[in-house]
């Protein structure tokens, strides 16, 4: 039901440590929208038992999706957290043609009840799960909310994208919204500027909202605590599955594994690489665990399909929710897959991560 791949460096250190959760110091959460609902049954199992009793920091980091689900995996009660997510993100409902601001008001929805009435102070002072969200500061056209000149941006996002990904640099910057203690780097081959901001009460809501803020289906949010007054938008415009090093800043830092649960085995790297044949970097993916559902996992599932946006279109809304509430579910079989492999320690399993 799981596959498991393994880059060069962690299939070597599993082969000879062993699969164990003292491996890991990054947990990677990718954008995707409903996509992650096939990731539920594995969040709940790896914060509710597998990480359980941490020794050591863990650096969460997301875009999108993968920054709500940080947002929710950080809180004191993770499993209660991730569900409240899930839930309310699978019960959302629209109008037939709904606007950007519709979308963004329940999106903010969306935060206040993923958050409840101590989340984000429980994420800020968390020392042991380190939260990390990923943002898409934009300039230029892209930076309009109007539907016209934003979509001409994108356009040229799409084109620059194609002759070389470093030139969206021109149109899109890196934020980093981190929990006040952590020292992790990104080490980009791309080079987009990265800026880090500590997480505050007062920003925190915004970050997030902003790392899921997609590109002409909800509005940028301009304002947001501690950077200055621009358009952000969703982070999965640069980092849509990743592809980048992650580092320490402190040299004395042990850096470890990444574990990356993902909804595909075939990950690229920013928004504009969606229907690309430009393959993400080895070297970005050697310390990495990917986790992905099998085909005969999502061959098994309604509609022989994971969740996705176009659901909301293709569907009728109670259609859809009975949909998605199935694969929440179903998930539960992935965690099973997974604490079996721990238990047994059957790494015959594992394959190498080509990408």
């Amino acid at each position: 039901m799981l596959e498991i791949f393994a880059g060069k460096n962690a299939f070597k250190t599993i082969q000879e440590q062993g699969f164990k959760q003292e491996l890991f110091t990054n947990f990677l959460g990718a954008s995707g929208g409903p996509k992650w609902f096939t990731l539920f049954g594995l969040d709940k199992y790896l914060f509710g038992d597998f990480f359980k009793n941490r020794s050591k920091p863990l650096n969460l980091i997301g875009s999108s999706a993968g920054a709500f689900r940080a947002a929710a995996l950080c809180q004191k009660k993770p499993v209660e957290a991730i569900e409240r997510l899930a839930y309310i993100y699978a019960n959302t409902a629209y109008s037939k043609k709904p606007t950007p601001s519709e979308i963004s008001t329940n999106a903010i929805e969306i935060v206040d009840t993923l958050f409840g009435e101590h989340g984000a102070a429980e994420v800020i002072d968390n020392k042991d799960f380190k939260a990390h969200f990923l943002v898409a500061q934009c300039n230029g056209l892209t930076s309009f909310d109007n539907q016209l000149l934003q979509g001409l941006g994108l356009l040229s996002s799409l084109v620059l994208n194609k002759i070389d990904r470093r030139l969206l640099i021109q149109q899109y910057q890196r934020y980093i919204f981190k929990q006040t203690s952590s020292d992790l780097s990104i080490d980009d081959p791309y080079h987009f500027k990265n800026t880090y901001c500590d997480l505050t009460e007062n920003n925190i809501k915004a970050a997030v909202l902003a790392s899921g803020s997609i590109p002409l289906i909800m509005s940028g949010v301009k304002h947001i605590n501690g950077v200055k007054q621009s358009t952000y938008r969703d982070g999965g415009i640069i980092d849509y599955h990743f592809d980048f090093l992650l580092t320490q800043k402190n040299q004395t830092t042990e850096q470890g594994l990444t574990l990356y649960p993902h909804f595909t085995n075939t990950p690229k790297a920013g928004w504009f690489d969606k229907n690309s044949r430009r393959k993400v970097r080895s070297s970005s993916y050697d310390n990495t665990v990917l986790l992905a559902p099998s085909t005969k996992f999502i061959n098994s599932l309604p509609f022989n399909k994971i969740p996705d946006r176009t659901d909301f279109t293709n569907m009728e809304t109670i259609k859809r929710i009975t949909y998605w509430e199935s694969v929440l579910q179903e998930t539960d079989r992935l965690a099973e897959s997974f604490h079996e492999l721990i238990h047994k320690q059957d790494i015959s399993t594992i394959r190498a991560l080509k990408l």
